[in-house]
């Protein structure tokens, strides 16, 4: 219960990996740390995770556990947290003092990615090239969105307008998702997409209601942010 309260409270949630115990455990995260790792993204938060003790596994009779716990760490954290793409991780020695610029960098970028926020325009061009690079079934198949739009930021979250009674499958929105954390570099935050619902009649003056199918992400008022706007 406390974490989830630190957790709110939190912009950007830095969980620190004991590289020494990964070594011996050949296992990178413990069931208590993937499950702060889940509730921060469930709740919206940016997520950094840091890997200590990096000085004990260097030299010479080391050097391949190094080499192993850099390779495995990213691998199985995608692999226990797919929901989330490209999770930064940042390998450092505290008792050293290596690592710090990186990981305050690391936590600036991730805070960064957490508070954009994207021009509807911009969106609304990108929607179009993404749909058309996509192979569907056939015509029939592919999703008829109306226009897609940011309605807050801190996380990202964005609605799809959907003509009709059609929703968009979990499927569809994983691909849009996907193409927004790769197009527009958000990777390793979570991102909200919801969806509404346009009848023919909407379409004109602009009037729309939520849909009951499938979303990520919590339903949330339009409230515009005091955050930076990228226009692409």
């Amino acid at each position: 219960m406390q974490t989830r309260k630190n957790l709110m409270r939190a912009h950007v949630v830095a969980l620190v990996l004991d590289g020494e115990e990964i070594a011996k455990a050949r296992k990178s995260m413990k069931h208590a740390e993937v499950v702060i790792a889940r509730q921060a993204l469930e709740e919206g938060r940016g997520l950094v995770v840091i890997v200590n003790k990096m000085d004990l596994l260097r030299g010479k009779q080391k050097s391949k556990l190094y080499e192993d716990v850099i390779k495995a760490v990213p691998e199985e954290l995608q692999k226990l947290i797919p929901q989330v793409t490209g999770i930064p991780v940042v390998f450092v020695s505290a008792l050293e003092g290596r690592g710090r610029i990186a990981v305050t960098r690391q936590v600036i970028e991730t805070y960064e990615k957490w508070c954009l926020r994207l021009s509807t325009a911009g969106l609304n061009r990108w929607l179009r090239k993404v749909m058309s690079r996509h192979s569907w079934r056939d015509q029939a198949a592919q999703p008829k969105i109306k226009y897609f739009t940011q309605v807050k930021a801190r996380p990202p979250t964005f609605v799809a307008f959907v003509k009709g009674k059609t929703e968009l499958s979990d499927t569809e929105i994983r691909f849009l998702t996907k193409s927004l954390k790769e197009d527009f570099n958000m990777g390793g935050i979570p991102i909200r997409i919801l969806q509404r619902s346009l009848s023919r009649k909407d379409e004109g003056t602009g009037k729309s209601t939520f849909s009951k199918g499938s979303h990520t992400g919590k339903v949330v008022e339009n409230v515009p942010s005091d955050k930076r706007s990228v226009t692409t």
